[in-house]
């Protein structure tokens, strides 16, 4: 279970985004739905790894909070020594929803599809 307990200290306050930024970027990459969030790669990488808050609010509970990741993903050749295919990198973007428990900071991720 994620907990973005530095984010839900900071509710409330006019540094929330950037501390809840700063806390998604933090997390292990694996956690984060960015494999299902490829648009042009088959193998989403975890450096690089950059969040935009686009919207925060609230119920009685539970903080609401969509944010846009941009990371890099790759299209996986075999690896084979003599494979001709490059190893590019290229540049992915998804959109996710964090629902953050008022009480426990307890977080859950979800993929925002269009």
């Amino acid at each position: 279970m994620i907990r973005l307990s530095k984010a839900l200290d900071a509710w409330g306050t006019p540094d929330f985004q950037d501390i809840l930024k700063q806390e998604i970027e933090q997390l292990d990459a694996g956690r984060l739905p960015l494999q299902q969030g490829l648009s042009t790669g088959s193998y989403a990488l975890d450096n690089k790894l950059s969040v935009m808050i686009l919207n925060v609010s609230e119920d009685a509970g539970v903080i609401h909070a969509r944010a846009g990741i941009f990371y890099t993903g790759i299209i996986a050749g075999c690896s084979c020594a003599d494979d001709p295919t490059p190893v590019d990198e290229n540049a992915e973007y998804c959109e996710v929803q964090l629902d953050i428990n008022k009480a426990t900071a307890e977080t859950t991720v979800s993929l925002l599809t269009e």
